[in-house]
C-alpha cells in the first residue's frame, strides 16, 4: 500500500495518507489576534481544505482530538464546532486543555478520516 504526504516540511507533514485513511496534523489558525470563536472557524476551514485536497471531506471524519489553551473556553469552541459538523456524520471526538506551542494559539484540532 502506498503513503502519500502532502505539505512535506523537514519535520513533519500536513498530511498523509495511507490507503483509504488519512491522518492530519494539528491545526492552528494563522493569525492569533483572534478570539477562540475566531480561531476555531479558522481552524475548521483549514481541515475542510485540507482534507478535500486529499479527496475526502469533513463528512468522512473518523475522529478529531481538539486541544484548547484554556478550558474555561470549551463553550464558545463548541459553538462554532457545533455549526460546522456534519449532522449525522459526528466523529469519535476528545477535548483536552494544553499548553500549545505558541501563547496566542488559543485552539488547535487533529482529525483523521476516510478518504
Amino acid at each position: 500500500m502506498t503513503i502519500q504526504r502532502v505539505g512535506v516540511g523537514p519535520r513533519m507533514s500536513n498530511a498523509v495518507v495511507h490507503g483509504d485513511t488519512v491522518y492530519l496534523a494539528g491545526q492552528v489558525a494563522d493569525s492569533t489576534a483572534k478570539d477562540v470563536k475566531g480561531q476555531t472557524a479558522e481552524v475548521l476551514a483549514k481541515i475542510e481544505a485540507a482534507l478535500s485536497s486529499v479527496g475526502s471531506d469533513k463528512t468522512k471524519i473518523l475522529s478529531a482530538t481538539i486541544y484548547l489553551s484554556n478550558i474555561g473556553s470549551f463553550a464558545d469552541m463548541n459553538s462554532v464546532w457545533d455549526g460546522w459538523v456534519s449532522q449525522g456524520n459526528t466523529p469519535a471526538r476528545t477535548t483536552v486543555e494544553a499548553r500549545l506551542a505558541a501563547p496566542g494559539y488559543l485552539v488547535e484540532i487533529t482529525v483523521t478520516a476516510a478518504k
